[in-house]
């Protein structure tokens, strides 16, 4: 009866929802069959140890009634003595085998789903990863997945086991006795109806608790990220007020669920209570009358008691159940997001580098921002291209479009003739080296950050060292107590924001690509360390079609090309030289930067 009606409550609002993780099932299926295999036998083992105890309660009575020779008499209790224990032992055993199935099994389907989720997080591009938060998406796959396993684990092994526990109970209890069997079991309906009453309502409070422990791992993770903004502007006290507030939102939420829950455990005493008191009182009647025994009647005490936990275990279980449904629902929303980006070409391609854009144009998706509008240029294989522009004016876009991180509304980019669609999409990203205007570095030594670009089993140090230098980095690394082994902290904290960025241009040149991306990537370092870098770069770049993004005109003059962006079009391009006697945007930005140094070169 529980099994159907819980099947009846679900089918609706868990099935649908927990369906993802029949494929797991099927995966480990064979533990899955011997865990109901180990939990069946238990429950049998069991039901001969109560049935032994009813049997020897039942002589022990006859030899009151006829007294026996005592050897006779303590030949036979040791008998059953050792057959009581024997059963205990072995139900025991069993009980053991089925943990050792079925909640293994879970901690295995928890690690295939975690993995499964992170793998489609790598898949996903970065308009999904601008929508959603990055405490979401922690949340997901480490509490919403744990909460999965819940199901998967405990919650299948204690319905499996209630389950089989019922069916051989009940069977020798309706063969002992039917009509007392009948009383015994009626409290079960109410039971069924509360279960009913109260699990949509846990459902959606557990929808609620989720979605607001979301909130408070996002808050505390932006809190972390930004600390040192939150300590320069004196905003502790504010972050910590706004936390204890989502706390206490979280905290209402969890009460109210817990609420529900605590209903069930007060009811379900209520009616193994009842069930007792039919079991003393039907059951006497009928010893009375010769109908059964007094063992039976002390095995029915024990049967109810033995299903005292299956039924407690309804309620936690229902619980754990809805929770999971509410937790896959939201791993499900995830994993069925397909990425705006698409390898369509499963082959590798090799990859000159000759770039062209033919009125390529573009909106942001989610601001509706116009970055890029009608811009077309060539690149050459070996050629420098750079680009200038006041903020906003859409030179990083053109590095994103490059890279592939969004694909132009219209116009084409092809790559050595061909659509940038049309390649294989890890075989381009492998073969440009991006420097981003935002410098991340992971929180590991500055040698594995230099060599990350490259797999773990190619790193040199030699590689490593000649990259800093090229970088100018070096000296500032051999500094350092650790040297290369340097750990950076989160997000490179420890280093300045020129010693970042010039990380992360040996980062991109270790690799030895052929397309070189450097995006305003020399706006935190000085104009000597900025004039040695280009100068080594030029050797780095020798046979590379490499993009120089900057606002600064020293770092662009030696290009092969230079165009001018504003508002997203190409408003100028050509050589330094010439650009210089149009007298246009490019020669007002020049004058006004020669200006800017010169007068920084006469302060004190």
């Amino acid at each position: 009866m529980s099994k159907g009606f819980i099947h009846k409550i679900s089918y609706s609002t868990i099935v649908k929802s927990l369906k993802h993780i029949n494929k797991y099932f099927y995966k480990y299926r064979w533990r899955l069959i011997l865990g109901v295999i180990f939990v069946s036998i238990s429950n049998l083992f069991g039901v001969y140890t109560v049935t032994y105890v009813g049997t020897a309660i039942d002589f022990i009575k006859k030899v009151i009634s006829h007294p026996s020779p005592s050897d006779y008499f303590y030949y036979h209790m040791r008998m059953f003595a050792f057959t009581i224990v024997g059963y205990a032992i072995l139900s025991g055993f069993f009980l053991f085998l089925t943990r050792q199935t079925l909640i293994v099994m879970s901690r295995f389907i928890e690690y295939d789903l975690k993995n499964e989720i992170y793998e489609h997080y790598q898949k996903l591009d970065n308009a999904f990863y601008k929508r959603n938060n990055t405490g979401d998406l922690m949340n997901r796959i480490s509490e919403d997945v744990s909460r999965v396993r819940m199901y998967i684990g405990p919650a299948i092994m204690y319905i499996v086991n209630t389950v089989i526990t019922f069916a051989l109970t009940i069977t020798v209890m309706l063969a002992i006795d039917v009509k007392l069997t009948l009383y015994v079991l009626s409290p079960l309906p109410f039971l069924a109806l509360s279960i009913y009453y109260v699990s949509e309502r846990i459902n959606k409070k557990s929808t609620k608790v989720q979605e607001k422990l979301s909130d408070i791992t996002t808050q505390a993770q932006e809190a972390f990220s930004g600390i040192r903004v939150l300590k320069a502007y004196g905003r502790e006290k504010q972050s910590q007020d706004q936390f204890e507030k989502e706390s206490a939102e979280y905290k209402k939420r969890t009460m109210g669920l817990v609420k529900i829950e605590s209903l069930f455990q007060p009811f379900m005493i209520l009616l193994i209570g009842l069930s007792s008191i039919f079991t003393i009182y039907i059951g006497g009647t009928q010893v009375i009358r010769g109908v059964i025994t007094f063992g039976n009647i002390a095995v029915f005490i024990v049967f109810v008691n033995r299903l005292t936990w299956p039924i407690a275990s309804l309620g936690w279980v229902t619980s754990l159940i809805q929770r999971a449904a509410a937790s896959q629902k939201r791993i499900n929303q995830f994993l069925e997001t397909v990425p705006e980006i698409q390898n369509n070409q499963p082959e590798q391609t090799p990859i000159r580098g000759r770039i062209e854009f033919r009125n390529v144009s573009f909106t942001y998706p989610d601001s509706g921002t116009v970055a890029l509008q009608n811009v077309s240029f060539v690149i050459e294989p070996g050629q420098l291209l750079a680009i200038i522009g006041k903020t906003g004016s859409g030179k990083s876009t053109i590095a994103s479009l490059i890279c592939r991180l969004y694909d132009a509304d219209s116009g084409q980019i092809l790559i050595d003739g061909k659509p940038i669609e049309e390649l294989n999409l890890a075989n381009l990203r492998d073969q440009i080296g991006y420097v981003p205007q935002e410098v991340f570095l992971f929180s590991d030594s500055i040698a594995n950050n230099i060599g990350f670009s490259i797999n773990k089993d190619k790193q040199d140090r030699n590689a490593i060292e000649q990259a800093a230098k090229d970088a100018v980095i070096y000296s500032n690394i051999i500094e350092f107590p650790d040297k290369f082994e340097t750990i950076v902290g989160e997000r490179g904290i420890t280093l300045s924001g020129g010693q970042k960025q010039r990380v992360s241009i040996a980062r991109a040149i270790i690799k030895a690509p052929h397309i070189l991306l450097f995006d305003d990537c020399l706006s935190a370092v000085d104009t000597e360390t900025e004039e040695e870098i280009l100068n080594n770069l030029k050797k780095v770049m020798t046979g590379k079609t490499a993009i120089i993004i900057s606002h600064r005109v020293s770092s662009v003059k030696n290009a092969d090309t230079i165009i001018v962006l504003d508002d997203g079009k190409v408003i100028e391009s050509g050589k330094h030289r010439d650009l210089l006697e149009k007298q246009g945007a490019y020669n007002e930005l020049y004058k006004m930067q020669l200006l800017e140094a010169e007068q920084t070169n006469e302060t004190p």
